[in-house]
Order: structure tokens, then C-alpha cells, then sequence
């Protein structure tokens, strides 16, 4: 007897195209790109799970779960559409979020301008109590006061309030009456978040920042979650919705509507997740993750099958080149993210020319409308997409399996105009000289993530995933004397695939300040005990059975005297207790590694102690390769393709399923529904028994 297969939907919503994959429980898998719709990225969603439901003849019922990652939080805060918030704070600190910290971004411009704080001064109130650095009461909480402002916040007519008072970290009691109270007090369905809640870590700035974005989020996020939900329904899919987080775990869409700051960077983890998972199923070697859109590239680090995190992060500050070395810009958001360097450089990205008559290629974005001017949609500047048309890289009349047909001679006439007569340049060179600067662009954000934080690229294979990825890779990895590229199965949609790779996680943090070996030190463990259960409860609230949830130990460690801390696992001795010579072992080799020294004399102090809980997946079921592979190509399939100083070559065009075991030398095109891959004349490709192209240097085969 046959059972009917089930689906599992991953989301994607790019700023150009959105991505979904249906996964079977018994082995499908079915792709499809939509354009994005950015008045209404619900809509594009329904439309696109409609129309591969009735390709598949899916019925509504057979959907199973849907996970998805939005941009929708980032885009809030950068466009400054979020919700009319509040701030409650304690007397003596309601300009915290002018003063910041000491950092800028670009120390010699001096118009160098900060983004306005999410809430106005007028909206940032203050208490008279106060407690101490130890959590004891220093001046009592007035509900008189409470009462006041509530009344206050409610005639200005906002949204949602954040509390943070003064070192609420060591004693959160204050906080949780004065959000009850204005709870009581305000109008029913105000928005009222608290930072005990959200960030029980020390730093002032970055925990009433961390606060306030969730205010700012919180009212925007639950109208669009609860949209999404409705709309998903009306196409009868009534299978529960999980939302992607910036740490690389999931949440419940309810969850997600309380916490929405957890989800400011929920895009671009997606990708790196699903690599970290392909690596340790696959037996892959150290990656280096390339995933290049329409609007951006990013890239991230994923070492023995982990991803890098960092809770040094900040947002509004534009492209975000490394998230701990360039600060300032932005707002503090003092939660785990994965650690994603991000470039305006995507196939839609403007070549236009700097005040120096430099050419540039971003970051100012075509998007998804009117998008490239191949697009015929209205476009007049001309962008990487359109270079790369010409080039022989992109068919025009293959692009989303041939559902969007490109208008090649308008491109080719728009970069003559604006680009090529006025280098004094051939069309190839030109457009070649377009390929080199976006790739050039692309490399720093590799080395944002690689060299800045003591790796050498050249360790690393680099895994190329997007819609443009694959096209650029071999570019990039020359540029950085990389000799591998790995480009998965279905890459132009590999984010979406990735939802469907990415556990049930959460992470709980705690303040914690003492020297690490100190004979009265037994507090971490209780502190550890107390995260660990609070962590349980949680988890059980989103459905988790508590045997199911694997429990990991982690310390915000620093030697005595620095300012910022590093992250490093902490290991439990025989008897359950913390392992504090492991502690310090950990930290000085992470230290070393990411600075390159380091000294065993210096008191090792902790900060911050964290437990992160997951639920494994549980999916066992191996992609049925042969239904996910096209048919091999008619033979003889051939077209001009231009590669710089190789010059130009009558080019094999190929389909993955054409690959084997047998390496093949370059030159040639690997077309794909949802991507292409260019293989230059001085690399070869092979597939491994998971479907993966693999790419490697010619020396090197």
C-alpha cells in the first residue's frame, strides 16, 4: 500500500525574485522562482505555491509546514516604516541612544551623518527608580509614575513601548511591573516589549537599542505574519508556520510576532544553514559560502560543518561589510546572527560611473522592478545582468526556464549609449571589465569573513549557491587563489532549501561576570541550571518534547582588562560541573586564532553565559536525484561566450545531469532552471554522487 506523500514549503523572499521548494517526505523535490512583489510579498508567496501546487497536482492538505525568511524586519528599519514606539527607562538615561558608543564607520568623511534614533526624544520617558550593578533596590519603583506615562504614551498615540531600566540584567523585577502595568494601562493591543525578555546582558546602548528595534518591529511584523497566515489559509493551506531567525534556527510564526527582532537578519542565514548541513552530510571540507542574488551578495564562514556567529551586529547601516569590524552606523542589535558579510552587488546592480569617472557596478540596485533593461520593464541604466547577457554567460531565452524572456539587443544598446562609447572600449571588454569590478566588489565580502578574521581563503572550498553565484564563482575563487568551487543542487533556489535544513533552535543568554577558575565561581553553574530550564520551558511552549532537545553550553569570554569578548563552547566535567580549564583553553585558541596571539598569564573573565537548545530534524529522506536532475541535452549545443584574456570560445552548453564522475576541462555553460554555471577554459567540472558540480582549478585535476 502506497502512502500519499507529504510536503514541506521553504520560503524565500529575495529583493528581486522570490524562491520556493516543496520537499516530498518521500524524496521530491519541486523548485519555482516568482518575481518578488514588494507591495505585497504575501501575494507573490500565494501565487507562487498556487501555481506549483497545480504543476504538481499538490492538493492543499499535503502541505505539511511551511518555514520561511523574510527581509520585511530589515526593510522596516531601513525604509523607517516601523511602528510609532515609546521608550520607559530609568531617570538619567534616556539619551542612550544618541551617545552610542565611540565608533565610526568612516573616520575621515565628515558629513558623516548617524541614523536618527528609532524613537524621538519626546517619546523617551523616564522613572526615578534605580538598581544596583548587584540587582538591589536602590530607589523603589513608583506605580504612580508607571501610571503617568502610561497616560503619557497613550495621548501620543503610539504603537508599542520598550522598557529597559538600568541594570535590569542582575535583577529583572522592575522591568516585568512596569510592562504588566502598561499592559493594564494603555489601549488593548499596544505593543509592550521589555529587555529582561529579549537581552539580560550588560552594555546600556546595545541593550536598549536590541529593545527598542523589537518595539519598532513588533506592530509591523504581527500585521504581516498574521496577513501571510490569512492568505495562506485562503489557498486552504492551514499547515503550521515557522519563521527563520538571524542565528540559523526557527521559531513559530507566534513566537516570531513577540521577538521580531530575532529576525532581522532572517534572509540570509538561510543559505549558510543549509551548506553547514549539506558539509556534514555530504562530507564536505571547509566552506566559504558565496550567494549572489539580484540586489546583494553575501558570504559567510561555515568551519567543520558550524556556521560563524557574532551578537556584534548592527542594522541600518547599509551594506554590512563585516559585522564586527566595521560599527557605528547603524543600530546596535546585540542578538546572535550568523556572521554575513554582505555587498550591494547582484545581477541587478547599476554599472554606473563615481564622481572620479571610476566605474562602478552597485550598489544602487535595478531590484525587481523595473529591474535590468533585458528585462523590458521599464529599465534605462544598465546593470550586471545585462554585461553578462552579452558575455555569452546568460541565455536570453533561458532565464527562470525560459518563463522570462530577456530583451538582449535593448541591454546590449543601453551599454553601448551609457558604458562602452564612453570608456572608448569594445563591447566584450567592456562588459568583461563590468564582470571583473562586480567580482572584485564580491571578494571583499569573502575576505570580510575569511582574511579579517585570521582564515586564509585559500583553505576553504567556496560554495556558490544564488541565482548569479555560480556564474561569478570561478572569477572570484581565481581572484583569491581558491581552487575549488562547489555549486549544489537546485543553487538559484538554495536558500529556500536550506528553510527546509534548519532545526528548531533557540538561545537564552545571561550576564554573568566573574574570573574563570576563582574557587567561588560555583555560580556559572546555577546560572547555567537556571538558563537551561528557562530554555525548556520555551522550547515546550513551541511544541518540543524536552527529551528531544539537545542542550549546548557556551561563554562570552575576554582576558581581564579588553573590552569585547569572544564566544567558545563550554564543555561540562564527569561530574556535570563546568569544565573551567576547558573554558580557558577555548578562549585562548580562539583568541589566537582571530587575533593571532595569546597569553596564558592573564585572568580569563566571563561575561555573558549562553545555552543553546535544538531539535534535531527529523528527515532522513535522501533527494530522489534522478527525478531532481534534468534530462541530458540534445548534443551540439554551442554559443559565444566571451572570458577576458582566454578570449572569446564556441562554448559546449550543458545541463548538470550531463556531468559525471570525469572530469571535464573547460570551456562551458551549465544551464539550470533556476541559475547558470560558467566554467572557464582553465577549469573542469565533475558531479558527485550527490549532485554537486564540483569545479576545480586545471593544475589542480
Amino acid at each position: 500500500m502506497t502512502t500519499t506523500e507529504h510536503f514541506r514549503i521553504g520560503i524565500d523572499v529575495g529583493g528581486t525574485f522570490t524562491d520556493l521548494v516543496f520537499a516530498g517526505n518521500r524524496g521530491s523535490l519541486f523548485t519555482r522562482k516568482v518575481p518578488t512583489t514588494p507591495d505585497n510579498y504575501g501575494r507573490g508567496i500565494t501565487a507562487g505555491i498556487g501555481q506549483l501546487m497545480a504543476m504538481r497536482d499538490i492538493a492543499p492538505a499535503r502541505i505539511s509546514a511551511v518555514i520561511h525568511a523574510t527581509t520585511v524586519a530589515t526593510n522596516t528599519i531601513l525604509e523607517g516604516r516601523g511602528a510609532k514606539a515609546g521608550l520607559v527607562t530609568t531617570q538619567g538615561f534616556r539619551d542612550v541612544l544618541e551617545f552610542r558608543r565611540l565608533r565610526i564607520p568612516e573616520m575621515y568623511t565628515l558629513t558623516f551623518k548617524r541614523p536618527e534614533p528609532l524613537v524621538p526624544r519626546n517619546l523617551r520617558l523616564e522613572l526615578g527608580e534605580r538598581l544596583g550593578a548587584d540587582g538591589r533596590v536602590i530607589a523603589p519603583l513608583d506605580f504612580d509614575e508607571v501610571d503617568a506615562l502610561a497616560a503619557q504614551l497613550t495621548e501620543a498615540g503610539v504603537e508599542s513601548v520598550a522598557v529597559c531600566l538600568i541594570n535590569s540584567y542582575a535583577n529583572k523585577a522592575h522591568e516585568i511591573a512596569v510592562a504588566e502595568r502598561l499592559t493594564e494601562r494603555m489601549p488593548e493591543g499596544t505593543f509592550v516589549t521589555y529587555s529582561a525578555d529579549l537581552l539580560p546582558e550588560i552594555r546600556e546602548y546595545e541593550r536598549t537599542s536590541t529593545t527598542v528595534i523589537n518595539a519598532y518591529l513588533g506592530p509591523v511584523l504581527k500585521r504581516y505574519f498574521g496577513s501571510l497566515v490569512t492568505e495562506l489559509k485562503g489557498i486552504g493551506i492551514h499547515a503550521p508556520v515557522q519563521v527563520m531567525k538571524s542565528d540559523g534556527g526557527v521559531m513559530s510564526v507566534a513566537q516570531a510576532a513577540l521577538k521580531p527582532a530575532y529576525i532581522v537578519e532572517s534572509g540570509p542565514s538561510a543559505g549558510v544553514i543549509g551548506a553547514a548541513d549539506l558539509a556534514r552530510t555530504s562530507d564536505l571540507p571547509d566552506l566559504i559560502t558565496l550567494d549572489m542574488g539580484g540586489t546583494t551578495a553575501k558570504a559567510a564562514m561555515v568551519e567543520g560543518g558550524q556556521v560563524s556567529k557574532t551578537s556584534d551586529y548592527e542594522v541600518g547601516a547599509g551594506i554590512n561589510l563585516s559585522s564586527r569590524l566595521q560599527m557605528g552606523g547603524g543600530h546596535a542589535l546585540k542578538l546572535p546572527v550568523i556572521d554575513i558579510s554582505e555587498i550591494g552587488a547582484g545581477g541587478g546592480s547599476i554599472v554606473d560611473f563615481d564622481g572620479a569617472g571610476v566605474l562602478t557596478v552597485g550598489p544602487k540596485s535595478a531590484g525587481a522592478a523595473p529591474g535590468p533593461v533585458a528585462y523590458d520593464a521599464g529599465g534605462e541604466d544598465p546593470t550586471l545582468t545585462d554585461a553578462m547577457i552579452q558575455l555569452g554567460y546568460i541565455n536570453p531565452d533561458y532565464l527562470v526556464g525560459g518563463e522570462l524572456k530577456l530583451n538582449k539587443p535593448k541591454a546590449q544598446a543601453v551599454l553601448k549609449a551609457k558604458v562602452a562609447d564612453r570608456v572608448g572600449k569594445p563591447m566584450d571588454q567592456t562588459c568583461h571589465g563590468i564582470f571583473q569590478v562586480a567580482a572584485g566588489t564580491m571578494v571583499r565580502a569573502v575576505k570580510a569573513v575569511s582574511t579579517y578574521r585570521g582564515r586564509d581563503p585559500r583553505d576553504f572550498t567556496l560554495f556558490a549557491m544564488g541565482g548569479n553565484g555560480p556564474v561569478l564563482a570561478t572569477e572570484i575563487a581565481t581572484t583569491l587563489e581558491m581552487k575549488r568551487v562547489i555549486v549544489p543542487l537546485n543553487p538559484g533556489v538554495f536558500s529556500a532549501y536550506g528553510l527546509l535544513r534548519t532545526p528548531i533552535q533557540h538561545e537564552l543568554t545571561q550576564s554573568f561576570i566573574g574570573i574563570v577558575g576563582d574557587e567561588d565561581n560555583d555560580g556559572m553553574d546555577r546560572v547555567f541550571a537556571a538558563l537551561e530550564q528557562r530554555l525548556l520551558d520555551l522550547m515546550a511552549e513551541e511544541g518540543c518534547n524536552p527529551d528531544t532537545v539537545k542542550i549546548a553550553r557556551f561563554a562570552d569570554l575576554r582576558y581581564l582588562g579588553q573590552a569585547h569578548e569572544l564566544t567558545v563552547p563550554v564543555d561540562p566535567t564527569a561530574s556535570g560541573l563546568t569544565d573551567r580549564a576547558q573554558m580557558r583553553e577555548a578562549f585562548s585558541a580562539e583568541h589566537e586564532a582571530t587575533y593571532g596571539h595569546r597569553t596564558d598569564a592573564a585572568p580569563v573573565q566571563s561575561v555573558n553565559l549562553r545555552v543553546i537548545g535544538t531539535v534535531a530534524l527529523d528527515d532522513d529522506v535522501a533527494i530522489d536525484l534522478k527525478s531532481a536532475l534534468a534530462a541530458p541535452t540534445e548534443k551540439g549545443r554551442t554559443r559565444l561566450v566571451h572570458f577576458g584574456d582566454h578570449g572569446a570560445h564556441e562554448t559546449p552548453i550543458l545541463q548538470r545531469s550531463d556531468l559525471n564522475g570525469t572530469p571535464r576541462k573547460g570551456p562551458m555553460i551549465v544551464e539550470e532552471y533556476d541559475t547558470t554555471c560558467v566554467v572557464p577554459p582553465d577549469w573542469a567540472a565533475t558531479l558527485d554522487p550527490f549532485g554537486n558540480i564540483i569545479l576545480t582549478a586545471e593544475e589542480t585535476v
